[in-house]
């Protein structure tokens, strides 16, 4: 078991989720259930797994958990990428973001590489 507020990852991820929020904020109200809803549910999935594995009782489990926030990284990534391409968003709002999801991706690689030593 980890303590939560100690883990870089998850601090990072919860900036990302919360970015990804009041970034969401701007689209149109026509995709309220679309992309908005689609985008959030991914940015909150990162830290939620990331917490979840965390909470477990094996160095197995937390890389099991860490391996599914980093699918929902690479799904984040693909939407904020989605959302740029659709117009939703400009260039200079995601780019931060996407970079922040790219360092989450990385530090989640080194640290389910070292739990599996």
């Amino acid at each position: 078991m980890h303590k939560l507020e100690d883990l870089k990852i998850w601090q990072k991820a919860m900036e990302v989720a919360e970015q990804t929020y009041l970034l969401s904020t701007d689209f149109p109200k026509d995709e309220r259930f679309g992309m908005t809803s689609q985008i959030r549910r991914s940015a909150v999935s990162v830290p939620s797994n990331i917490a979840e594995g965390a909470g477990r009782n094996t160095k197995g489990e937390f890389a099991n958990f860490l391996g599914i926030a980093n699918g929902s990284s690479y799904e984040l990534f693909t939407q904020l990428m989605l959302a740029h391409r659709l117009n939703l968003v400009s260039v200079d709002k995601v780019k931060p973001i996407l970079s922040k999801v790219i360092e989450i991706q990385k530090m989640n690689y080194s640290l389910i590489k070292s739990l599996k030593k």
